[in-house]
Formats: structure tokens, C-alpha cells, sequence
């Protein structure tokens, strides 16, 4: 897999270096060294890259950026906007189910 395929994959799976080393157990600078030129990834890796992009961008873990408490986002009267709109129409309330699968629920972690 060559520095320009893997920078496609992060392109198609909607990730950065660190979210796509994080999903390959790896550190970032493994992935950045790849996208470089610098090292390659053995097969074993190219293997687990394939699968990822098989999966979508969905197989890629997301972190909420920052420390954004849920309960003040609760406070925004677009979230309340994003909310009702949810809730009238299934065919979106469908496709954020679809979209939500990959972000951790902030109820399971911890401080």
C-alpha cells in the first residue's frame, strides 16, 4: 500500500492519523511515517486497512473533541431544533441511528 492509498483511506473512512493508527492499534506516528514514505505497512496491517474500508467510515472510532459536557450542549436551542425534527421524521431518525453507531455514548465514560 503505497503513502497515497493510505492517504485515500483516511479520506474515504472520514479520519485522521490518529483515529486510523487508534482503530490499528498503532501509534500515530506509525501511520504519519506511512503516509510519508518513510515506512510500509506489512500485510498484516494492509489486511486490517482492507477490512476498514470494507466497513466504512462507521468502523473508525470517534472521540468527542474536547470536554463538551452533554448537559450543557442541552442548553442550545438548535440542539432542541435537531431534536424535534429527529423525532417527526424516521427516515432521519433512521440515518443518525446509522451515524450515532460510531461515537461513544458519553453516559458510559468516565471523567
Amino acid at each position: 500500500m503505497t503513502p497515497d492509498e493510505i492517504k485515500q483511506l483516511r479520506k474515504e473512512l472520514s479520519c485522521t492519523a490518529k483515529e486510523l493508527a487508534s482503530a490499528l492499534t498503532l501509534e500515530q506516528a506509525t501511520v504519519l511515517s506511512w503516509e510519508k514514505g518513510e515506512l510500509f505497512p506489512t500485510k498484516q496491517y494492509i489486511d486490517k486497512m482492507e477490512e476498514l474500508r470494507a466497513k466504512g467510515p462507521g468502523a473508525i472510532p470517534k472521540k468527542a473533541k474536547g470536554n463538551v459536557d452533554p448537559m450543557k450542549a442541552l442548553r442550545d436551542p438548535a440542539v432542541w431544533e435537531l431534536l424535534r425534527k429527529i423525532a417527526a421524521h424516521k427516515r432521519l431518525r433512521d440515518e443518525v441511528t446509522k451515524l450515532a453507531a460510531s461515537y461513544a455514548d458519553p453516559a458510559g465514560e468516565e471523567d
